[in-house]
């Protein structure tokens, strides 16, 4: 069983920045960031393939947001700028065992950590 577990939310003001981290267990897999705000469905933000090579962004969150991995850390980050009041969410991450590059359908994913909040005051 593979684990998934993300650190790093937190409460930031508008036009401020985080960064997400998200530890997997095991290997590299190819990895997705998502999002879940109160009353919405869980939507996709961000993916990136097992070498890093290849990454994917929601419109939302295109030129704001950024993708990266480390993979001697078996980690995966989201770096998160010019954030808005509607980027408040809960994150989550999610690894794919099979795929090299998994896009932005949950679906797709098999693991899944837990969820980290971000809440941007105006």
């Amino acid at each position: 069983q593979v684990q998934v577990v993300e650190s790093g939310g937190g409460l930031v003001r508008a036009g401020g920045s985080l960064r997400l981290s998200c530890a997997a267990s095991g290997r590299a897999y190819a990895m997705g960031w998502f999002r879940q705000a109160p009353g919405k469905e869980r939507e996709f933000v961000a993916a990136i393939s097992r070498s890093g090579y290849s990454t994917g962004y929601a419109d939302s969150v295109k030129g704001r947001f950024t993708i990266s991995r480390d993979n001697a850390k078996n980690t995966v980050y989201l770096h998160m700028n010019s954030l808005k009041p509607e980027d408040t969410a809960v994150y989550y991450c999610a690894a794919d065992e099979a795929r090299i590059y998994s896009g932005s359908s949950v679906n797709e994913y098999d693991f899944w950590g837990q969820g980290t909040q971000v809440t941007v005051s105006s």
